[in-house]
């Protein structure tokens, strides 16, 4: 075992202080649920020198702001953040995603900030015997011409065609939510659209965020898509796995049955959710059917590439995120996600 030095602030403050307040050189983390950072330390994959435990800071609270939206505590669990019932009646797809992900046992323990922050599933890199430009920066990238089946068509770089993992991301990104974050330097908001950065040639960053910085919070904006949501994920089983393609998808239609306003991510598909604002302005004013939607689906595949070596490459993916965009879209349009009246209850870990 690598030792580490664990520590356990109480307070925000000392959280940031518990990261700066280290030997030069040594890296530290933040642990907050510790379902993905638990196992890239099992793996060797990551080797904190010290753990800055945040299970006593309170950052919980699920909240109205003031402008009409609500604030998502960075330490509020994924199931109690399904479970409240003002993301339930007000942001139904957050809670539909996060439903998609994962398992109960996980979903009690991991945590609004920390989901944003899971590193990538791709096999490659966390086979610590073959290279990784995302695990050690340089060596390459086999996934490009190897098993790339549930890998990135979509801002992928020479570098690395890594796919994020999240479904709660992808319904973020769908809404505009804003990240916000804490260091000793000040606080600062990232647009979550812009808070996953594609690979380029530094695939190990997966973020902006800079070094020592916590999340406290995310914020959703008020919003007309309420009623009309949806959240679809395709996997290889039913429960516990990644998506090969997810889609959120939320319409506002008028009562001439014309698009008012649009939102589609794609998850699955790219090194973050993909988002594509011209795919979404080419359904306002239009009717909300079938054919619009393909029209949209195409615009957001617009550019895909695939990888990998001959029957095992991605290329499936394209047609699938198309049709998966244009099924959203029809579940969203029918108000079948409108609202998920049945209260989840919260399943206790074994």
């Amino acid at each position: 075992m690598t030792p580490f030095e664990h520590v356990m602030p109480d307070s925000v403050a000392g959280a940031l202080a518990g990261m700066q307040d280290r030997p030069p050189g040594e890296h530290a983390s933040f642990l907050a649920g510790g379902t993905n950072l638990v196992d890239l330390m099992k793996s060797g994959i990551a080797q904190p020198g010290r753990v800055v435990d945040l299970r006593h800071v309170a950052l919980q609270a699920i909240e109205p702001t003031a402008d009409g939206g609500l604030s998502l505590g960075a330490l509020a669990t994924n199931a109690d953040t399904a479970a409240h019932p003002l993301v339930r009646s007000r942001y139904p797809l957050v809670a539909a995603a996060l439903l998609a992900g994962a398992s109960p046992q996980i979903r009690n323990m991991a945590t609004n900030g920390g989901n944003l922050l899971q590193r990538t599933r791709c096999s490659y890199f966390y086979d610590t015997q073959v290279p990784c430009n995302k695990r050690a920066p340089g060596s390459g990238c086999p996934a490009r011409r190897g098993l790339a089946k549930s890998l990135a068509i979509l801002g992928t770089s020479e570098y690395c065609i890594a796919t994020h993992p999240s479904d709660f991301c992808v319904a973020l990104a769908a809404l505009d939510a804003t990240v916000h974050v804490e260091s000793p330097r000040g606080s600062r908001t990232i647009p979550l659209t812009a808070f996953h950065r594609l690979p380029g040639d530094q695939p190990e960053r997966d973020t902006e965020l800079s070094t020592g910085e916590l999340i406290t919070h995310i914020t959703l904006p008020p919003g007309p898509f309420s009623q009309h949501s949806s959240y679809l994920k395709l996997r290889e089983r039913a429960s516990y796995a990644f998506a090969l393609v997810s889609v959120a998808a939320a319409l506002a239609v008028g009562p001439d049955g014309h698009v008012r306003a649009a939102r589609i991510a794609i998850g699955g598909v790219a090194p973050r959710p993909w988002r594509v604002p011209e795919a979404e302005e080419l359904l306002v004013g239009r009717p909300a059917t079938p054919a619009s939607f393909a029209l949209a689906a195409q615009r957001m595949l617009q550019g895909a590439s695939p990888s990998g070596a001959k029957g095992t490459d991605n290329a499936f993916k394209i047609p699938m995120a198309e049709r998966a965009v244009v099924r959203a879209l029809e579940v969203a349009l029918s108000g079948e996600l409108g609202h998920l009246t049945r209260q989840q209850p919260r399943q206790e870990a074994p």
